[in-house]
C-alpha cells in the first residue's frame, strides 16, 4: 500500500489494534482528561502545597520519567507489545493511588505520584506506537496512528469538560475525578492486556550483521523535533500567557483557542494524513515546520495590531498553528516508524519519546522567559528556531538498516514483504503484520 486514498472506518479499527484496543485508548484518554490539567489543582486545593512546590515536583515527575524510555525501548524490542500498553496504563493507576495516600501538606510523597504518573505518560506513545507498527504496515499504518491521536485528544477533551463541570465541588470533587481517573487507567490496562499482541524478533542475525545492530540515530531528526514539539504548548501556556497578560483580553479567548485546537485535531487529523500520503514523510514533516513558522510569524503581526483586532487575529492565526501541529503529528512518528529497521524499532521510538519529553518539559521555561521580552523575542525565537528545524529535517539523509529503507515510495511495503505473516490481536480481528516482525499471541 503506497498511499491511503480513503478512510475505512472498520479496517482502520482493525489497524490500530482492534476494538478492545480502541475502546482501552478512550478510557485512558478519558481518565487523563479528568486529571492531568487540574493536577497542579489536586496538590494546591486538596493537599494544600504551595503553587510553586507543586509545580516543581510536577515538572520533576516528567523529566525523570524520561530516563525509563531505554528500557521501553529495550522491552518493546523484545517482542512485548500489548504487555508495555497495559504496563504503562497499569503505572499511571499506580500513580494515582499514591496521589490519594498522599497526606495534605507533605509534597514528598506527591512528587512520588508525579514521578510514577510521568513514567507512565512517557512510556505510552512509544508503546502505543510500536503496537500499531507491528498490526498495520505502509500508510495504513500512518493514518492508524493518526486515528489512535484523534481518538485520545477527543477523549482527553471530554473528559477535561467532565472535570471543569465538576470543579464546583471543591476538593471533594477533585479527589471522586482522581478516584474516576485510576479506575479508568485500571480498565484500560485490562483491555490492552486481553488484546494478547506481541511481535516475534528477528529469529537470526543478517549475514551483514545489520538485525542486530544499532538503532538508527537520526541526530537531526531528534533535534529538530524538540523545537517542534512547542507547538503543542502554544494553545496552553503561550497562547494563554499572551492573550491575557499582554493583550488584556478576556479569558474567553484563550478557552476558545484551546476547544477550537481539540476540534480540529479530533476532525481533521487522520484527513489530513490520508492527504498528505501522497508525499515522502520527510517532505511533508519539514512543510510542517514551514506552516508553524509561518504561524508564529502571523502571531507576531497579529500581537501589533490595534487593541480591537489583537485578540481575533490572535485567535484566527492559532487554526494555521493548529494545522502545522496536525501535518506534524501526522508524519513525525509514522517518519520514525519507516526509517527504523524491525529489531530496533522500539529503541528507535524510545529515543523519539526522548526528544518529544524533552521538548515538552523545557518549552514552558523557554516560552515563560521570552515572553517578557516581547512578541519579537517570543514568536521571532519560535519561527527562527522552527525554520532552521525544518531545513535540518529536509537536509538530513535517510540510511537504510537492515530491511527498512529510506522514506521512499515503495520502503514500506518492500520491508513488510520480507516477513510475510498475521497478526493475531485477542480475537478483535487479524490484519497484516507489520514491518516490527511477525505477531504472534503469547504462548
Amino acid at each position: 500500500m503506497g498511499t491511503t486514498t480513503k478512510i475505512r472506518p472498520r479496517a482502520l479499527v482493525r489497524a490500530s489494534g482492534g476494538p478492545r484496543y480502541a475502546v482501552a485508548l478512550a478510557v485512558d484518554a478519558l481518565g487523563t482528561g479528568l486529571l492531568r490539567p487540574f493536577l497542579l489543582l489536586y496538590g494546591v486545593m486538596v493537599l494544600r502545597l504551595s503553587a510553586p512546590a507543586t509545580g516543581i515536583a510536577m515538572t520533576a515527575g516528567i523529566v525523570v520519567g524520561l530516563v525509563c524510555m531505554p528500557a521501553v525501548g529495550r522491552w518493546l524490542d523484545r517482542g512485548a507489545r500489548s504487555t508495555v500498553v497495559a504496563a504503562s496504563m497499569l503505572v499511571r493507576a499506580l500513580g494515582v493511588a499514591l496521589l490519594l495516600a498522599t497526606p495534605a501538606g507533605l509534597v514528598w510523597p506527591f512528587a512520588a505520584a508525579a514521578l510514577v504518573l510521568g513514567v507512565g505518560n512517557q512510556a505510552w506513545p512509544a508503546a502505543h506506537a510500536a503496537l500499531v507498527a507491528t498490526v498495520a504496515h505502509g500508510r495504513e499504518r500512518d493514518t492508524a496512528l493518526a486515528a489512535g491521536r484523534a481518538l485520545r485528544n477527543a477523549g482527553l477533551g471530554v473528559g477535561a469538560l467532565l472535570a471543569t463541570a465538576c470543579l464546583a465541588g471543591g476538593t471533594t470533587a477533585l479527589r471522586a475525578m482522581a478516584v474516576a481517573t485510576g479506575i479508568a487507567y485500571l480498565t484500560a490496562a485490562t483491555l490492552a492486556w486481553s488484546v494478547h499482541l506481541r511481535a516475534r524478533p528477528a529469529a537470526a542475525p543478517a549475514e551483514d550483521g545489520t538485525a542486530t545492530g544499532p538503532a538508527p540515530r537520526m541526530p537531526a531528526l531528534l533535534a529538530a523535533n524538540v523545537v517542534y514539539v512547542f507547538c503543542l504548548n502554544v494553545p496552553e501556556i503561550a497562547l494563554p500567557l499572551v492573550l491575557v497578560t499582554q493583550l488584556h483580553a478576556s479569558p474567553v479567548w484563550s478557552a476558545a483557542v484551546f476547544v477550537a485546537n481539540t476540534v480540529l485535531v479530533v476532525t481533521l487529523q487522520v484527513p489530513v494524513t490520508v492527504l498528505t500520503s501522497r508525499f515522502p514523510r520527510r517532505t511533508v514533516l519539514a512543510v510542517a515546520g514551514l506552516v508553524l513558522a509561518a504561524s508564529y510569524l502571523g502571531f507576531l503581526a497579529a500581537t501589533s495590531a490595534g487593541s480591537g483586532w489583537a485578540a481575533p487575529a490572535v485567535a484566527a492565526v492559532s487554526v494555521v498553528c493548529t494545522i502545522g501541529e496536525i501535518i506534524y503529528a501526522g508524519s513525525a512518528t509514522a517518519l520514525v516508524s519507516a526509517l527504523a529497521p524491525a529489531h530496533a524499532l522500539g529503541r528507535a521510538l524510545a529515543r523519539f519519546e526522548l526528544s518529544t519529553g524533552f521538548g515538552l518539559a523545557v518549552s514552558p521555561a523557554v516560552i515563560t522567559a521570552l515572553a517578557p521580552h516581547g512578541p519579537g523575542a517570543l514568536w521571532g525565537g519560535l519561527a527562527g528556531a522552527t525554520l532552521l528545524s525544518a531545513s535540518a529535517v529536509a537536509a538530513e539523509q535517510d540510511r537504510p538498516a537492515g530491511t527498512e529503507g529510506a522514506d521512499a515510495p515503495g520502503a514500506e511495503e518492500e520491508g513488510a514483504g520480507k516477513d510475510p505473516g498475521r497478526a493475531s490481536a485477542g480475537g478483535d480481528g487479524a490484519v497484516p503484520a507489520g514491518r516490527a516482525g511477525r505477531a504472534v499471541p503469547p504462548g
